[in-house]
């Protein structure tokens, strides 16, 4: 599914705003996130780092967990904004959480702070992902 320019310039906006929330005291490295629901319902995220480092959590993760909590089941498309001028893509652990409520074909929008978007689906940001399979 082929995202529309109008959409991801919604989602850089969200995730731009969100970002400014950030809690990145120690990286100084602020992250924004905005996804898109099966419903057409859009989530926000921002990283929030912790003293403990395995403790943060990053900006993906934070706006998936906010669809789940409201209902979400699927995301139709996600932005991560960075906050200089290269993208940011998504660390593993996020590409497989958004692999766990997309299909293959879930574009992912990559922003610079200068509103530069590089697109690409998540299966080509995560191929082979892991799938558990139901036992039968």
């Amino acid at each position: 599914m082929a995202s529309k320019p109008d959409s991801q310039q919604t989602l850089l906006v969200q995730a731009q705003r969100v970002q400014l929330n950030a809690h990145a005291p120690y990286s100084h490295f602020q992250v924004g996130a905005a996804l898109v629901d099966e419903a057409g319902n859009t989530f926000a995220g921002c990283n929030v780092e912790n003293a403990a480092y395995p403790l943060g959590q990053c900006a993906e993760a934070n706006a998936i967990g906010a669809m789940v909590a409201a209902g979400g089941k699927a995301i139709r498309e996600v932005l991560i904004a960075s906050p200089n001028t290269q993208v940011c893509p998504p660390c593993g652990g996020c590409r497989q959480k958004i692999a766990e409520f997309a299909n293959a074909d879930t574009m992912v929008h990559l922003a610079t702070c200068d509103g530069h978007i590089t697109t690409m689906p998540i299966a080509e940001l995560l191929p082979l992902s892991f799938k558990l399979t139901p036992l039968a």
